[in-house]
């Protein structure tokens, strides 16, 4: 064959490929409004991706489980859950692909395969939709409006019904909110549309009415006056942080629990997917999501602890600089946080160490921990040195940490980066709290001491974990299969 011959040969192939990616995305839109049901490859998000973007994912994929996962083969598996009638679901392609290529099943049986493996989805009990309410509109209050917009679907799961800010809904305000909402520096324009409704004081998102609400406390606001009832509320705005603060959100009509942003006292810290089970929804009504550190260092620090053992150890944070900081040296009740952000590293404390232990009793007393704010705006990294009861070696922990990432209960928590080339900004818009560094894993000698690289979007990451809690304890879990 000529290379003129095999370079059309490649075209013709990619040609098919790029019609099959096609294929799967209508699949994909199809299933999530249609159906409310969500396809994920390896947790990685599907919807509203382009073509390029899904068969990067694909050799992501294949390099991960040391496999190829083809773009042919995930279509022939979305099809068929396509003709399967599901509930609303989160259902994990390339999970399912990977698992039919091991059957070893013939290509024709693809139905059958697949009908099995969601056959627990008839048991899936109804749900609910929950109304939310985002108390407080920052740097995290604005990406869970994101996600929470861009994942409504048909709205029979969480629905985003207001937001509460201090400031008047006058049309000045109204149109930074927008603005803000739409463009962000770090992140991105918004993939939808924002509009400002002044008569109604609103903004309306991706054609949907989100009410902005001011308010000084919440004990003044009725949600009942705007249509709501038995809200979720999440307070993103730092203010309160202690059991009886939270509760002042109980007392306005229409509210009936309450998510904290921030780790907080006298409530369940929970970082889901480690301990969430151990509070049960329908007795919780005020819980923390806990600091995005934690939700980055807890996963991986289960899987050692459970399958190695701690004796003690040491947590540093490279953190991303945030808006507590000056930007230039100014006054701050911290001496070192009050110089310029974006020109130093600054240490400074962090409460990640002893926090763990409200998700792993185990840890009281076994970690120290500071941190480093650095003069990047977002994408942070957690050092872990750990003593080991049990000796491991480099490629036994990578593998234990690899297992986690792609079977079991931490799948949605922890990313196996296999990038040799990893730095902060790769790992900005990952849907994982945790994104472990497999290359840059360092074991002493005698296998009794480890040092372990996890990598987080301390924006983004940490929204997805709230937005995650927040269906649960608001009893709007869909069936999943990853």
């Amino acid at each position: 064959m000529s290379q003129l011959d095999q370079y059309a040969k490649e075209l013709s192939f990619q040609t098919d490929r790029r019609r099959a990616t096609v294929a799967l995305i209508k699949i994909i839109s199809d299933l999530w409004y249609d159906q409310s049901i969500e396809l994920v490859l390896f947790r990685n998000q599907l919807i509203d991706r382009n073509a390029s973007e899904i068969l990067n994912l694909h050799q992501y994929a294949g390099a991960v489980v040391e496999k190829p996962i083809s773009i042919f083969d995930t279509v022939d598996i979305a099809q068929a859950i396509q003709k399967i009638k599901l509930p609303p679901a989160k259902i994990d392609l390339g999970t399912l692909t990977h698992e039919y290529h091991l059957s070893g099943q013939p290509h024709q049986d693809a139905m059958e395969f697949v009908s099995d493996r969601l056959k627990n989805a008839k048991k899936q009990k109804s749900i609910v939709p929950k109304d939310i309410v985002l108390y407080g509109f920052g740097r995290i209050g604005r990406l869970l409006a994101r996600e929470l917009m861009n994942r409504t679907g048909k709205g029979n799961l969480m629905r985003l019904r207001a937001i509460v800010t201090r400031d008047a809904n006058d049309a000045t305000s109204l149109a930074k909110r927008a603005s803000l909402l739409q463009l962000d520096s770090v992140h991105g324009d918004f993939a939808g549309t924002v509009t400002v409704d002044l008569e109604k004081k609103a903004l309306i998102i991706n054609g949907t009415t989100v009410h902005m609400i001011s308010a000084n406390q919440p004990e003044d606001i009725d949600y009942s006056a705007y249509g709501i009832s038995e809200a979720l509320i999440i307070d993103n705005t730092g203010a309160f942080r202690d059991d009886v603060a939270l509760n002042r959100h109980l007392k306005s009509k229409g509210a009936a629990k309450v998510l904290l942003t921030a780790p907080g006292k006298g409530i369940p810290n929970i970082v889901y997917g480690v301990n969430h089970l151990a509070h049960t929804p329908k007795k919780t009504k005020i819980v923390s999501a806990a600091s995005c550190t934690t939700n980055a260092i807890t996963p991986i620090l289960k899987v050692i602890e459970d399958n190695l053992g701690v004796e003690n150890g040491h947590l540093e944070t490279i953190h991303a600089y945030t808006n507590d900081q000056n930007l230039v040296d100014n006054m701050h009740s911290k001496y070192r946080r009050g110089r310029a952000a974006a020109l130093n590293m600054v240490i400074t404390e962090t409460g990640a160490g002893q926090a763990v232990c409200k998700a792993l009793p185990n840890f009281e007393g076994k970690l120290t921990s500071n941190a480093i704010r650095v003069p990047v705006p977002n994408g942070s990294l957690a050092i872990l040195n750990l003593n080991l009861t049990k000796p491991t070696t480099f490629d036994a922990l990578n593998a234990l940490i690899k297992t986690h990432a792609l079977e079991g209960p931490l799948v949605e928590q922890i990313k196996y980066s296999i990038n040799n080339e990893l730095v902060s900004s790769d790992i900005i818009g990952s849907p994982a709290p945790s994104i472990y560094d497999s290359h840059a894993t360092i074991v002493r000698a005698d296998g009794l001491n480890v040092v372990l690289y996890v990598w987080y979007d301390n924006e983004y990451g940490y929204s997805q974990q709230v937005i995650r809690l927040a269906r649960y304890i608001s009893e709007v879990n869909r069936f999943t299969y990853y």
